[in-house]
């Protein structure tokens, strides 16, 4: 058996319910399906079984009491890289050791004034690209409407590359995501061909995930 040890960054802080009613954070119904289907996979690559050790990193609890990042806000007043090793906070320091231990990325975001979430940016920004050199990652975008979110998908995809964290080349794109998935992040018809998306992409990053793995046990990435 092979384990992928795999973070999820959502991008989405929002935490009000909009005027015309729904969901505080539509993203949740996203973010639940990706986290359960992660968990639940058993991959066959070659003679490996491959499954994903997940962590979740979501900037509602991040930047909020107690959080991560919460000395340093959003705002990015405090990046880890700025910071001696003694003055890192304590779960400022775990974040970052759980970003470099990671194997593989997986964006789960949503689509703000037609680009990237500040959240997200400032979340994974807290840390220096050499965290995330050497792996790959995989993007969810979503959106109450027809589009998805994709707008959002092509904007981070440089910002994964210059991280050092290639993204795949599919994407999974959900647009009316909540008639897709239910408030537990449930297909409400499993066979709706938009929820094809996601595992057709996840054995891409499974795929390079394995191979990246295996070349940096051999040395670092240059």
């Amino acid at each position: 058996e092979k384990v992928l040890k795999t973070v999820v960054f959502m991008g989405s802080a929002r935490n009000i319910t909009p005027p015309w009613g729904g969901d505080t954070r539509l993203g949740d119904r996203a973010l639940k399906w990706v986290v359960d289907t992660l968990k639940a996979r058993r991959s066959e690559i070659g003679p490996d079984v491959v499954r994903h050790d997940v962590t979740v990193y979501d900037p509602l609890e991040v930047f909020g009491p107690d959080g991560a990042l919460q000395t340093s806000g959003a705002e990015l007043q405090t990046p880890h890289f700025f910071l001696k090793k003694e003055m890192v906070p304590a779960a400022m320091a775990q974040m970052a050791d759980t970003i470099r231990a990671a194997d593989c990325y997986v964006i789960v975001t949503a689509e703000y004034n037609h680009s990237v979430p500040p959240a997200l940016l400032s979340m994974m920004g807290h840390f220096g690209g050499s965290n995330y050199s050497g792996k790959c990652s995989a993007i969810v975008t979503y959106s109450p409407g027809p589009w998805g979110g994709m707008r959002a998908a092509m904007a981070l995809r440089p910002v994964l590359s210059e991280l050092g964290c290639l993204p795949v080349s599919k994407l999974t794109g959900l647009g009316g995501v909540g008639d897709i998935l239910d408030a537990d992040g449930k297909p409400k018809d499993p066979e709706h061909r938009m929820l094809k998306q996601l595992p057709s992409m996840l054995a891409q990053l499974e795929w390079l995930g394995l191979a990246m793995q295996a070349q940096r046990e051999k040395g670092p990435c240059p």
